[in-house]
């Protein structure tokens, strides 16, 4: 971790992760500062880019999203304009959550979220449609064990 991070900083981060619709006065309260000594640590985490936003955790199965798949790609292209092809048309599809570049086996990794079976085929279709893939391996989960983890701060 960044050396510029302090023990007071990470409570403030854990306190954020933990519920980041918390006030100042809250969180000045659970780290033992002032809320202006706190307002400024928030600030300079935010300056800084370790805070890069606030957000709150859905549950996918309450708003029908009950399919959750890990799409491993593997590509022969490597140019950049193939990249910004593929990532376009990855960024266009919303149940595409999450997108890595990953070494190994595969070139890369999309956590995808669908209503069904068939909602994610028609995904699917779309995206290689749209761009040529050499093999794509899916992973449709069964169950999340851990999929809500706070970043080790």
């Amino acid at each position: 971790m960044s050396d510029n991070i302090d023990q007071i900083d990470r409570l403030i981060l854990r306190a954020l992760q933990e519920d980041s619709s918390r006030s100042q006065r809250e969180i000045a309260e659970v780290v033992g500062l002032s809320q202006n000594a706190c307002w400024r640590r928030l600030a300079r985490l935010h300056d800084s880019g370790v805070v890069t936003g606030h957000t709150v955790r859905l549950d996918a199965r309450r708003l029908g999203l009950g399919l959750t798949v890990f799409m491993m790609v593997r590509t022969r292209h490597h140019s950049r304009e193939w990249l910004d092809t593929f990532r376009r048309a990855v960024m266009a599809i919303p149940n595409v959550i999450d997108f890595y570049r990953v070494a190994g086996d595969y070139d890369y990794m999309l956590k995808i979220v669908a209503e069904d079976m068939n909602t994610f085929d028609q995904l699917y279709q779309r995206l290689i449609q749209q761009v040529e893939l050499d093999t794509v391996t899916s992973y449709m989960t069964m169950e999340a064990i851990a999929d809500t983890r706070d970043l080790p701060v």
